[in-house]
């Protein structure tokens, strides 16, 4: 899937500070970080097998690697990534079968997903799609924040 950016200050707080603190003295806090994200992308429940993350807390990138059912289920591992607080890009490696790939909106103050909609499928009334695209890292179509990134599917 390649390389996607993201908002380094946004996202969920699965750990502290510039990087994970460590448990212990000596602890690695990227080894703890890279726990920390690979069990919030498999709450997701995705489907991945043989997850592997890996986080470089000096650069903030995330690089995943395994096996996904989907293209659908990769792109949401990415997005699960990398609306993380502290991240700054991830490098998806999962293999999935060959699909359309998805657009990516980073929503702004202001947005909603029916404007969003509005503006990727010229209906406002579509906004479920995207809503149901990023489920369920989404819980609520009125629960976005500026600096995520949303994951737009192409229209079936």
């Amino acid at each position: 899937m390649g390389l996607l950016s993201f908002i380094k200050e946004a996202g969920e707080k699965l750990f502290g500070g510039s990087s994970a603190h460590a448990a212990e003295p000596g602890a690695n806090p990227d080894a703890a970080a890279s726990a920390a994200i690979k069990t919030y992308i498999e709450t997701q429940n995705l489907g991945l097998t043989d997850l592997i993350v890996a986080y470089a807390g000096a650069t903030g990138v995330v690089t995943l690697s395994g096996k996904a059912p989907s293209q659908e289920a990769s792109e949401k591992a990415g997005l699960a990534a990398g609306n993380v607080a502290n991240v700054t890009s991830v490098d998806n490696q999962l293999v999935a079968p060959e699909a359309p790939a998805a657009q990516y909106h980073d929503v702004v103050r202001g947005d909603t997903l029916s404007a969003i909609s509005k503006k990727y499928y010229g209906d406002a009334n579509k906004y479920n799609a995207i809503f149901e695209a990023n489920k369920p890292m989404l819980t609520h179509p009125d629960k976005i924040y500026p600096g995520q990134k949303l994951r737009i599917p192409p229209l079936k």
